[in-house]
């Protein structure tokens, strides 16, 4: 939902991006959302509207605890820390926010304990009792994964709660002999728990009505649908303690699970905002943006990944505490690198800092742009068309005109432009373009408008190249006609940085000051620039180097060739049962697990739910099936050695649990980007994880 370009109404809106987790680096996968919302902010503010854009760090949950307690400080410390290093790396890239903030925040507290309290208070909170591992020692409640011993059947060492790796065994972790917490190495014991949940299942019918109405993107309104079709189900809302959150009001040491909170996060940031002397001085009317019947805009910008949470909780959670619904919702996909998902092995798996230390932050700015649609389809990083484009695009095309140009202007017309519009027609054209380029920002059709632009980029080049400056300073008699075609080139120039300027601010403002302008503003475009005086011109960017690319691919590499020399070290003593050749995987990730994993270590398998929407035999495998798993708006491949209990048939519809954050695995059948978790002595005694009815795919195993 838009509103249209060119309206002379200024509209009033807010924009968030999804909260980054306050537990690790920004990387370029994080990137493309935040520079997809600031471009579009950055244009929404050029057309005058009222526009605010408002983020924070997600700061609650179990694994920033334990990892502050691992580094030994407060978790207040590891946050903060956190907040700095994200801040300096959206700054760099000149992602603007208006506010950044926490969710660890007095105001974060105030609105999830009113929006609880509202819920609560209407019947939409209920209570029952579930049972759990508990670890005696750490006094906290633990999932299967988090618990280990030896194997009840082959008695195996070191196997999780819920399967023996070993044998294929399954069991429930109160069969485990000398079971004992991963967390501290305690006994873990049975102890029951009340646990709350929201009423999802109370907003079936306001959800159905707003998730097609066109809030939503139609292929991610599609993919919701799912759910009603598998009925909705109560949320756990609620974790028990220890856990860095906020407590649940009268629930005697209860807190609110980190999605809760988080996403009330955008709510806490904009609070904030209006409250702080920028925004007291703006007069920023907070109600007016989160009342129920508010007639402002406010638009989410996320990641398909968590199109759930936002698609069906947030609106839902929103509407059941007399809050506004979103405007609108626009998720994107996933950033892939040369082709394939990012890679550490491959050093494709890019950190922010990483990129800067040796790129121009608006290569890449413009690339994503050049590259994002509305839709969302995963957006590949293709490293040498990466360089090619920025090169031929902004250096070959945009800047060359103005150095085509300047230095006729400042050696022969004393820096100043000439006081004819030579090619009126041609300065129109240009001109006239701002309706459909606007269009296409609007729309978050990024790839188009930079079409449009280029296509303008190639009429001022060819304009030039016909002109021949160059060639006419030596005729007698032609000075006037060489100052009005480099006028001419400059103004086009002017055109052109102004369409650009949302997608290149900094060089947007290098082009201010070397034309000797206080602003450029989206309608300037419409008035040429003559008898107007200019400064020296300076190179507005340089051409990407292919040894830069190589150094920061060489850069991400390193930090992995450090973790795999110490994981080999450590577990020189393990290496008997290695059964893997270093020449499919790293050393230290091939080899078979011997000892006790840390927490960190475990935390990082996201386990997620899988649809199996097609199965199928591998010809001259005698073990595998493919299979081609839905994980909520992602198709992975993945060969899985189950062939012996399944016909393929009999698997396609079903659901079943993935690790889907497995690195990629060339086999001679294809490449596998995972693996399906399956429990079994063999044969045909072997059966996949299957999942209650109500999960569905993409959803996190916690």
């Amino acid at each position: 939902m838009a509103t249209q370009v060119g309206s002379n109404n200024m509209r009033k809106i807010l924009v968030t991006s999804a909260l980054p987790y306050a537990n690790g680096s920004i990387h370029l996968g994080h990137l493309v959302e935040y520079i997809q919302t600031d471009i579009w902010v950055r244009f929404q503010k050029m057309q005058g509207h009222e526009c605010y854009y408002v983020c924070a760090d997600d700061a609650h949950g179990t694994p920033i605890m334990l990892r502050a307690q691992a580094e030994g400080i407060t978790p207040e410390k590891l946050i903060s820390d956190t907040s700095i290093e994200h801040q300096s790396d959206f700054k760099d890239f000149s992602v603007n926010f208006d506010n950044y903030y926490s969710t660890h925040s007095n105001e974060n507290r105030f609105f999830a304990e009113t929006i609880y309290n509202r819920l609560n208070d209407a019947g939409h909170i209920s209570k029952r009792v579930i049972s759990q591992a508990y670890d005696p020692e750490k006094k906290m409640f633990l999932p299967d994964r988090f618990i280990k011993g030896e194997c009840p059947k082959c008695g195996a060492a070191d196997q999780y709660g819920d399967n023996c790796e070993a044998c294929g065994a399954t069991y429930s972790p109160t069969e485990l002999k000398n079971a004992v917490s991963v967390v501290s190495g305690a006994k873990p014991i049975e102890k029951d728990s009340e646990h709350y949940f929201f009423k999802l299942p109370d907003f079936e019918s306001m959800l159905k009505e707003w998730t097609g109405s066109g809030h939503l993107q139609d292929e991610i309104s599609n993919k919701l649908q799912e759910w009603f079709d598998a009925g909705l189900q109560e949320w756990d809302i609620s974790r028990d303690a220890p856990y860095f959150g906020f407590e649940i009001p009268n629930s005697n040491g209860k807190f609110f699970y980190v999605w809760l909170d988080a996403p009330i996060g955008y709510i806490a940031s904009f609070k904030n905002l209006c409250d702080s002397s920028r925004g007291i001085k703006e007069g920023i009317d907070f109600d007016a943006f989160w009342e129920s019947d508010s007639q402002t805009e406010l638009y989410h910008f996320i990641g398909k990944d968590i199109v759930y949470f936002h698609g069906l909780f947030w609106p839902a959670i929103l509407h059941g505490a007399g809050f506004r619904t979103p405007t609108a919702i626009f998720s994107h996909g996933f950033l892939t690198v040369d082709g394939q998902k990012m890679s550490k092995s491959r050093g494709t798996f890019i950190k922010a800092r990483t990129y800067l230390d040796e790129l121009n932050p608006e290569y890449l700015r413009y690339y994503f742009a050049a590259k994002l649609g509305s839709g969302v389809t995963d957006l590949d990083l293709n490293l040498e068309d990466f360089r090619l484009r920025v090169n031929s695009d902004l250096v070959g095309k945009v800047v060359n005109i103005a150095s085509r140009c300047a230095g006729f202007i400042k050696k022969k017309f004393n820096s100043t432009l000439s006081e004819n519009i030579s090619e009126p027609e041609l300065f129109a054209r240009f001109a006239d373009a701002s309706a459909s380029i606007g269009e296409h920002y609007e729309k978050r059709e990024f790839s188009k408008a930079i079409r449009e632009i280029m296509a303008l980029a190639d009429l001022a080049n060819q304009y030039i190249d016909d002109k021949k400056p160059w060639q006419m300073i030596k005729e007698e008699g032609k000075e006037q006609e060489v100052h009005d075609v480099c006028s001419m080139g400059l103004n086009l120039f002017r055109q052109l940085i102004i369409y650009l300027s949302p997608v290149l601010p900094v060089m947007a403002e290098k082009t201010a000051d070397f034309l000797n302008l206080n602003s450029m503003l989206w309608d300037d475009m419409q008035t040429p620039l003559t008898k107007h005086a200019i400064k020296k011109f300076k190179p507005l960017m340089m051409r990407v180097e292919e040894d830069k690319i190589q150094a920061m691919v060489d850069a991400s590499k390193e930090e992995l060739k450090v973790i795999d020399k110490a994981e080999v070290n450590k577990k020189k003593s393990s290496t008997d049962n290695e059964k893997t050749s270093s020449k499919e995987t790293s050393t230290a990730l091939a080899e078979p697990v011997s000892e006790m994993i840390s927490f960190d270590d475990f935390a990082k398998i996201d386990l997620r739910i899988a649809k199996i929407i097609k199965a199928e035999h591998v010809e001259k495998a005698d073990k595998l099936l493919q299979l081609t798993l839905d994980i909520g708006g992602e198709t992975r491949n993945v060969f899985a050695g189950i062939k012996s209990a399944y016909q393929p048939e009999d698997l396609e519809g079903k659901l079943t649990v993935m690790v889907a954050n497995l690195a990629p695995r060339k086999m001679r059948f294809g490449i596998s980007e995972g693996m399906v978790l399956a429990a079994g002595p063999g044969g045909k005694d072997l059966w996949i994880l299957n999942p209650d009815e109500g999960a569905q795919p993409g959803m996190r195993v916690k």
